[in-house]
């Protein structure tokens, strides 16, 4: 079967295989998504406006929870696969056995650090006197979890990477149904507020993790937990680490991004206009997973015809993943645009914050068709092995366009001026990808002139 894949990759046809690498890694990724959700809906249509605003204030310390979850986790399932290629089983145990330990002594570091200073941390985030209540009562419990959830991502990670896609997903999607049955019933039976739902945040994901170990532990599988390896091998975890670097970069301007937007929101808007964005944020970012389900699944075929210069194809899974990822993008310019009300509705009954809400996503999906194309693009450099051109575009749409415009607009146009920093930062985003593409396809061109004139002197 090893040997079939490659093969497969280079002759079947590519919408067939776009739909068999893409549709488990779209599954994945709306799972993870509608996870973020769910808390979201029940929280504010359980507790209030206010908690929605204090649960947006707490999504940059999140991310950087997940920054460093995926420091370890992404480098530690990217080494475990070059190594079963090898059939270095006794390394990639070891390798398993570091990102464990990694993900503990992380966890319990960032753990002690950010309950240290709570407080400090939620107010620079944006926390007001009305919202500091919601966040901190929120994050003290996720926070008491973190070393759960590092553990669950980079091990979940693991066994995605060591040929279990199916079964990582099935974790995911265990996660998110437990969240969805525990958070109505910790809210609403219990009465324990924004409290009940971080509760059951981390019931869901201890199952995930027990069920996940329980994989990795079973030793008829080549890659399991040994007792032997357990100990820390700084070459690993340095090289794992080196890894992982790009994806916790990204990560880390996302949650500086995220940070700014707070803060300028809370100048001109208020705490409303904070819990505007989490609710925006998270019909938004639907639709952006599904769109990276796609670019995942182009991935492993671009690469492939790339590596065996079958340029003609790639360009072909190019252009079918942007026909999607457009697709999908368009569909949320369409809710967003025309049907605000009945997408602000699941998240709040509030006529303040429905009313903000509603506005701020008219303007922040107003040129979402495009965006799709400025992701699909992105994710394709970095399937071509061109990661620094790929770290440029990811990178350059939020430090170079949206930051400048974050601290321009709003005092032009106030919390509109936030709302139409996303769009304006997405439209040269946009721009530059194109012109980086053009210049990449007038280098297919020319390899496939190459190619042809090659063969013809050879015949």
């Amino acid at each position: 079967m090893a040997e079939k894949i490659p093969v497969e990759l280079g002759t079947e046809k590519i919408g067939t295989l776009l739909r068999q690498y893409a549709v488990p890694a779209i599954i994945a990724m709306t799972a993870s998504s509608l996870y973020n959700m769910v808390d979201s809906i029940f929280i504010g249509q359980g507790v209030g406006p206010l908690a929605i605003s204090g649960l947006a204030v707490t999504f940059p310390l999140m991310n950087l929870s997940a920054a460093f979850g995926t420091l370890v986790g992404v480098g530690g399932a990217t080494l475990v696969s070059v190594l079963l290629g090898q059939r270095n089983y006794d390394m990639a145990k070891k390798v398993l056995a570091n990102v464990f330990i990694l993900n503990v002594i992380i966890g319990v570091i960032f753990t002690i650090l950010s309950l240290s200073f709570l407080n400090p941390i939620l107010r620079f985030f944006g926390a007001s006197d009305a919202t500091l209540p919601y966040a901190r009562e929120y994050m003290t419990v996720i926070l008491s979890g973190n070393i759960i959830t590092h553990l669950y991502f980079g091990l979940n990670a693991i066994l995605r990477a060591s040929g279990f896609p199916r079964k990582a997903m099935t974790a995911t999607i265990l996660t998110v149904v437990l969240n969805t049955i525990l958070d109505p019933i910790f809210i609403f039976v219990f009465d324990m507020g924004i409290q009940g739902a971080a509760i059951a945040t981390v019931i869901s994901q201890t199952v995930s993790l027990v069920w996940v170990f329980r994989m990795l532990s079973d030793r008829r599988k080549l890659l399991h937990f040994s007792k032997d390896k357990f100990s820390l091998d700084w070459k690993i975890a340095l090289r794992s680490l080196s890894i992982g670097m790009a994806p916790f970069l990204m990560n880390i301007t996302s949650s500086l991004v995220v940070i700014l937007i707070n803060n300028q929101l809370r100048r001109h808007g208020g705490d409303m206009a904070i819990g505007a964005y989490g609710i925006i944020n998270r019909i938004v970012y639907l639709f952006i997973m599904i769109v990276m389900g796609f670019t995942q699944g182009m991935q492993p075929i671009a690469g492939y015809n790339y590596g065996a210069k079958l340029y003609s194809r790639v360009t072909e899974v190019f252009r079918l993943t942007v026909f999607w990822a457009t697709l999908i993008t368009t569909l949320c310019f369409v809710v967003g645009m025309f049907f605000p009300g009945v997408a602000v509705s699941l998240f709040t009954g509030d006529p303040e914050l429905k009313a903000i809400a509603m506005r701020g996503l008219r303007i922040d999906v107003c040129l979402f068709p495009i965006v799709g194309f400025q992701m699909v693009t992105s994710n394709f450099f970095q399937s071509l092995g061109l990661a620094r051109k790929a770290i440029f575009l990811s990178l350059s749409r939020q430090l170079l366009f949206l930051i400048p415009c974050l601290a321009i607009f709003p005092s032009f146009f106030g919390v509109d001026g936030v709302w139409m920093s996303m769009p304006v930062s997405d439209a040269i985003a946009t721009i530059v990808a194109a012109l980086m593409l053009s210049s990449l396809i007038r280098t297919f061109r020319a390899e496939t002139i190459l190619q042809n004139v090659v063969k013809e002197n050879d015949n």
